[in-house]
């Protein structure tokens, strides 16, 4: 996408029209303030559908990683454009229940397009009472049994064709 000068753009302010009387038939006025129009008539455009770059579903395709990362959202010029959108769209939802077993299940199903089962809480331990002894540590083991939904996200990829070089996933017979 381009935001430069675009061929026979009119502009919806023209400059010569704005000028004294004076200069309304001096052609040098006139030819100069037009070259000016030729210029600023995409910053016009711009700014009349600047209420669309702040939309999820309107906005340029190369704004949707900008404007996800406004909202702590992810993106990635990989996924489908429909994929970004969403995930730019639900980024607010997805982080409040960030580092949640919810959380962690909206993230997977909006992503990799999976059923999810979370098990286990990471061992997070507190105590209400200042100065008290530590409860026993708890068990930091977090089980994420994964399946697929529908037979796989889009393009048919399932979970292991999309985690990406290095990434560790684990099979758990069940």
């Amino acid at each position: 996408m381009t935001r430069a000068a675009v061929p026979g753009l009119p502009s919806r302010h023209p400059i010569g029209a704005q000028l004294p009387a004076l200069y309304t038939d001096d052609d040098l006025a006139q030819g100069f303030t037009a070259g000016l129009d030729t210029v600023l008539a995409p910053v016009f455009a711009t700014l009349d559908n600047l209420h669309a770059y702040f939309d999820q579903r309107l906005t340029p395709a190369d704004f949707l990683g900008w404007l996800a990362s406004w909202v702590g959202g992810i993106d990635d010029a990989n996924w489908p454009l429909a994929l970004r959108r969403d995930a730019a769209t639900r980024a607010v939802e997805l982080h409040r229940g960030r580092g949640t077993r919810r959380g962690l299940t909206e993230a997977l199903r909006l992503v990799l397009e999976v059923g999810s089962d979370v098990v286990g809480d990471g061992g997070a331990v507190w105590s209400r009472t200042a100065g008290s002894a530590l409860p026993p540590p708890p068990e930091a083991e977090i089980l994420v049994r994964v399946w697929p939904r529908g037979g796989g996200g889009p393009g048919g990829k399932g979970p292991r064709d999309r985690t990406g070089p290095g990434t560790r996933t684990h099979g758990v017979p069940g």
